[in-house]
């Protein structure tokens, strides 16, 4: 496979949609974010302590203690976001041959975090861009926030390896790097041969993919010292329902 080593190749924002039906994925700017959030820089970084407050993975089949994370679901309806019942998170075993075929239940987001404006209009922000790619009636939105961390010397952000997501578009944002090496990038064509690699460091730059057309994963971290942890927000936009368990139900 021919994986070109490369710094992030940034969109700028009126060549996203076109960019995203051409590669299938497009790396952006923080900067760039806030346009399509119509929010200012300040108001996302004021987000980040919220990853302080996760809570421990306890579905990692690995055995690890290095995943902390938290779980939200919405529907959009054109300039609508409803948050609706906290619902497990549920992946078939063809997306995620690690975790999947089985329901899992994770602490929703905190209360202030959710009522925050200033995550409403990133969720509306991505749905508006998105719908100009792909105009649906309803998106079928799943939020979580993750903490990588280096509590047992190594951290997987990806312990499943090369994946899709099962959804329309997947959203990584990169909020934090602290005392870590590795966590490198790396996306490539499901049904091609060739590929990009690099390392998100800017807070809140994202990789945007189309989750049909891409599959991607993160390197392993390692610690710089004595301790590091990598923070994210992945959002996934889907256009015909969630993803749920066939004998799923809510909590």
């Amino acid at each position: 496979m021919n994986i070109a080593t490369l710094a992030p190749p940034l969109t700028p924002a009126k060549e996203l949609v076109q960019s995203l039906r051409t590669n299938g994925y497009v790396v952006v700017s923080a900067e760039t974010v806030c346009e399509i959030a119509k929010v200012e820089l300040p108001d996302l970084l004021a987000l980040n302590g919220f990853w302080n407050d996760l809570p421990r993975d306890p579905f990692l089949k690995d055995g690890g203690r290095y995943r902390y994370r938290r779980h939200a679901s919405y529907e959009i309806k054109g300039d609508a976001l409803l948050a609706v019942p906290h619902r497990a998170h549920w992946q078939s075993v063809d997306y995620n041959a690690l975790h999947g075929g089985i329901e899992r239940w994770f602490e929703p987001l905190q209360a202030q975090l959710a009522n925050s404006p200033t995550w409403k209009a990133l969720l509306l922000g991505m749905a508006n861009l998105l719908s100009s790619l792909k105009p649906v009636s309803t998106w079928f939105v799943e939020a979580h926030e993750f903490r990588i961390d280096t509590t047992d010397g190594i951290g997987r952000p990806t312990p499943e390896g090369a994946h899709r997501d099962g959804h329309d578009f997947v959203a990584v944002f990169i909020l934090d790097r602290v005392n870590i090496k590795g966590g490198e990038t790396r996306v490539f064509e499901a049904n091609g041969s060739t590929g990009l690699r690099f390392t998100l460091s800017q807070p809140w730059s994202l990789l945007l993919m189309n989750d049909e057309r891409m599959i991607h994963e993160s390197t392993p971290i390692q610690p710089i010292g004595k301790h590091g942890h990598r923070d994210t927000l992945v959002l996934t936009y889907r256009s015909n329902g969630f993803q749920d368990s066939p004998v799923g139900g809510q909590q």
